[in-house]
């Protein structure tokens, strides 16, 4: 066992997952910290409109993003099963075949999200105020999907073997960095939103770079013969069958948010900047959620991979334990400083009249979201990730049915766009609870054969 792996099966479950939490938490902050000094920046700086512009193209950028965090994702649970089980040769293979499968869905992705920037824009009925500068950010942005797609993938190889550290140190750097950069593009040589999407690729590159390098220099799992790293179809298209189900599931999530931001483009100006403000915050809150999740996906994957179910489900019942908690105290926050808290990225008072309204009725829901993020976390740690569409497609319909239903009544109004997140949640997270009570995760999912048994730890 090297010093920078760590194995979950044994010892404390909340203590495992709350340690592995810490620092994923501290690291998804500093990544979120990328957009909002693109927002404040923009917002404040570059005005109203500039932020309308970089907000029209959050959804359909993600898409792209989404697809390679999936695959990413997959390749983890992979990892992190073999880890558990002390298969060292498979990591190393899946290690290699899972950079190979990252590096070729990279460049397509990259190369399509830039072609198909204008056209995304269009369907999506951005204002032909802001449409040239839309394009212009999501075109920059979207050159750097190689880049994110490179910095998830060594990410989740990291946290698949137990660590959660080296990541954020990069991250904090390459944050940093994107301040820096901002700042001089932005407003020393007067680049406008494009300079706000340079600064962001630049320092998301630096840190995957970073991170690719120190892994190679210090964790032994890089260290291969020729035959461990050589081409393995079977390791290929675990891969892809592990991490497609995600990454489909997240452009499902990604298409029903896009069509959210367009129901939110025909309320006018106000609500769009209101929208773009508020999306950012909700970003920063589902952090915690979001991070519990992912720790707890590695608990999970390493303990079933050791034959450890019990360990599993002790664990899941605490991190929802601890994810109420922190939905509560985040619902009496908003319900305070909501109105500060919109104020802090945009100056003009009409829409920090709207978010503040806005903010309270999204914290509301809070709870269902804390719900699918860390019940996702055990469903797809356990392998079960063919349920990932299913959920991904609950929230399309939810959020293009409420969207659709609830703009057409007048006395809703734009409160439709953050009723309709709330409503999406409630619905979403009902869902993965019932799957999660049919306890049809433990024996279904990658690792197990048709007659239940566990192929990773025999």
């Amino acid at each position: 066992m090297s010093a920078y792996t760590k194995t979950m099966t044994e010892g404390s479950e909340f203590r495992s997952i709350i340690g592995f939490t810490l620092p994923l938490l501290f690291g998804n902050l500093f990544q979120q910290f990328y957009n909002i000094v693109d927002s404040v920046i923009v917002g404040q700086y570059l005005g109203k409109e500039a932020l309308e512009a970089v907000g029209s193209t959050g959804s359909i950028t993600y898409l792209f993003y989404a697809l390679c965090i999936g695959l990413s994702l997959g390749a983890g649970i992979m990892i992190a099963q073999n880890f558990g089980a002390g298969n060292d040769k498979k990591v190393k293979s899946y290690i290699a075949n899972s950079a190979y499968v990252t590096g070729i869905f990279g460049v397509v992705l990259t190369i399509l999200s830039v072609i198909l920037a204008p056209t995304a824009l269009k369907l999506m009925s951005t204002s032909e105020t802001v449409f040239d500068q839309a394009v212009e950010y999501m075109r920059t942005a979207c050159a750097g999907t190689i880049a994110v797609a490179a910095y998830n993938w060594i990410n989740a190889v990291m946290r698949s073997l137990g660590n959660s550290r080296i990541p954020l140190i990069f991250l904090v750097v390459a944050s940093v960095l994107n301040v820096g950069l901002d700042l001089l593009l932005v407003m020393g040589f007067q680049t406008g939103v494009t300079g706000a999407a340079l600064a962001t690729v630049l320092a998301q590159a630096i840190s995957a770079g970073g991170c690719i390098i120190f892994a190679f220099m210090k964790f032994p799992q890089f260290r291969m013969s020729r035959e461990e790293a050589a081409f393995n179809r079977k390791a290929v298209r675990n891969c892809i069958t592990t991490g497609m189900p995600i990454a489909l599931q997240n452009m499902f999530i990604s298409i029903s948010m896009i069509y959210l931001q367009r129901t939110a483009n025909t309320f006018g100006d106000n609500v769009i900047a209101t929208y773009t403000a508020t999306m950012r915050v909700e970003q920063l809150i589902q952090q915690p959620f979001m991070s519990l999740s992912t720790a707890l996906s590695t608990f999970v994957s390493q303990n079933i991979g050791a034959g450890h179910l019990d360990r599993c489900i002790r664990g899941y019942r605490r991190s929802m334990l601890a994810m109420a908690g922190f939905a509560v105290f985040m619902l009496v926050i908003f319900g305070l400083f909501s109105g500060n808290i919109v104020g802090f990225f945009v100056g003009d008072n009409d829409v920090i009249e709207i978010g503040n309204v806005a903010l309270k009725l999204s914290a509301c829901f809070y709870l269902f979201l804390g719900t699918i993020h860390t019940t996702r976390g055990i469903l797809n740690g356990a392998g079960d990730v063919n349920y990932a569409m299913v959920n991904g497609f609950v929230e399309v319909i939810g959020r293009i049915g409420f969207a659709t239903l609830l703009s057409m009544i007048s006395e809703i109004g734009c409160w439709a766009v953050w009723l309709t997140s709330g409503l999406t949640w409630f619905i979403t997270g009902v869902m993965i609870l019932i799957r999660y009570k049919s306890g049809r995760w433990k024996y279904h999912g990658i690792g197990y054969d048709k007659n239940g048994k566990n192929e990773v730890s025999g």
